[in-house]
Formats: structure tokens, C-alpha cells, sequence
């Protein structure tokens, strides 16, 4: 698929987010003011001491100290938050980072925020409905497109299916398989 959008695909443009989950504080670790995060970024990089990140929903700011792996997350020590009891003040709150920070992806790569909502239309310019949710899948992502009538059609995140996206224009092409339309049950 081509990006047919002025900007690279990285860059935070009008209506995006101006903040983006990275994480989510557990629980503190040790008796130094570490914290557990579970990470929900696949650029984990980017928590690097010196980053700035907003914590919560109030978006309070802290600047990493230190960070070091721990199992299948992050240990996080931050300015300023030196015990335990301070970290457990932050317990289950997420992690937001500005979106303007976020790495560019290569020509032809998206983040979830900028393709969902977009509508979706077939070759010919007939609209098929709206991008509303994301699947992750093992083999490849799954895209559950809601019609107007209710049906919804999902669409595998597939070369051969995915022909085009257009950010300004907030529309992505796509080739229609046979067997991806499915009805609504209850």
C-alpha cells in the first residue's frame, strides 16, 4: 500500500491525538522509588532517561531518571519520586507520551489512532463503511470495517487487499475478497 499523504507518517497532523498510552504504572519496586510498567508501545526505546512523560488523567508531567528491563516490562525511576509510597501514588495510572515524540514509520505504515474512523471504499469509490476497531492477529492485523446496514466486514491487513490510503482525504481503498462480509449477532 502507498501512503498518499503530504506528510510522513509520523508526524502528528490536525485532529490526531496530542498524547499517546505508552504504559501503565503496576505497582513500586524495591525501596529506591522504582516503579513496574507494563508496556503497551512497540517502541519501548523511547522511555529513556531524560524523557519527559505525563502520567494519569490530570497528564502530570515526570522525567524518567532511570530505566533498566525487568521480565516482561520496565523498571522506571523518576525525578524527583525517590520511595515507594510516592511511586504508589501513581499506581494504575498510564503512561501518555506527546504525540509529537513518537518515531516516523516508513512510507506505507500507520498508527492504529491515524487509520481508525477512516472510510473505507472499494475500487470503484463505492463506500463500504467506516474503520472501527483494529485485531491484532499473529499472521497479520484484521480490520473490522461497520457498514451503515449494520454488517461488518473484515479485512485482512494484506497487500493484496489493502490498495491505498489517504490520510488528508481520510479514505482507504481496498480489493474485496470473497467470504469478508459477516451480519451482526447478538
Amino acid at each position: 500500500m502507498s501512503a498518499a499523504s503530504e506528510r510522513p507518517a509520523g508526524s502528528p497532523s490536525a485532529g490526531e491525538p496530542a498524547l499517546l498510552v505508552v504504559g501503565k504504572i503496576r505497582r513500586p519496586h524495591g525501596v529506591a522509588g522504582e516503579a513496574l510498567v507494563e508496556i503497551y508501545t512497540d517502541f519501548p526505546e523511547r522511555l529513556a532517561p531524560k524523557t519527559l512523560i505525563f502520567v494519569g488523567a490530570a497528564h502530570q508531567p515526570l522525567t524518567i531518571r532511570k530505566r533498566r528491563p525487568h521480565k516482561d516490562g520496565l523498571l522506571l525511576a523518576f525525578e524527583d519520586i525517590t520511595t515507594p509510597e510516592q511511586v504508589g501514588l501513581l499506581r494504575n495510572l498510564m503512561i501518555s507520551i506527546s504525540a509529537a515524540d513518537r518515531p516516523p514509520l516508513p512510507e506505507g505504515e500507520y498508527y492504529h489512532h491515524q487509520i481508525l474512523g477512516l472510510s473505507v471504499v472499494d475500487e470503484d469509490g463505492q463506500e463500504l463503511g467506516k474503520l472501527a476497531e483494529i485485531l491484532e492477529t499473529g499472521a497479520n492485523d484484521v480490520y473490522v470495517v461497520t457498514r451503515d446496514d449494520g454488517t461488518e466486514l473484515l479485512l485482512p491487513a494484506i497487500s493484496d487487499v489493502l490498495l491505498d490510503i489517504d490520510l488528508p482525504r481520510k479514505t482507504m481503498r481496498v480489493h474485496l475478497l470473497p467470504g469478508l462480509i459477516r451480519e451482526e449477532r447478538e
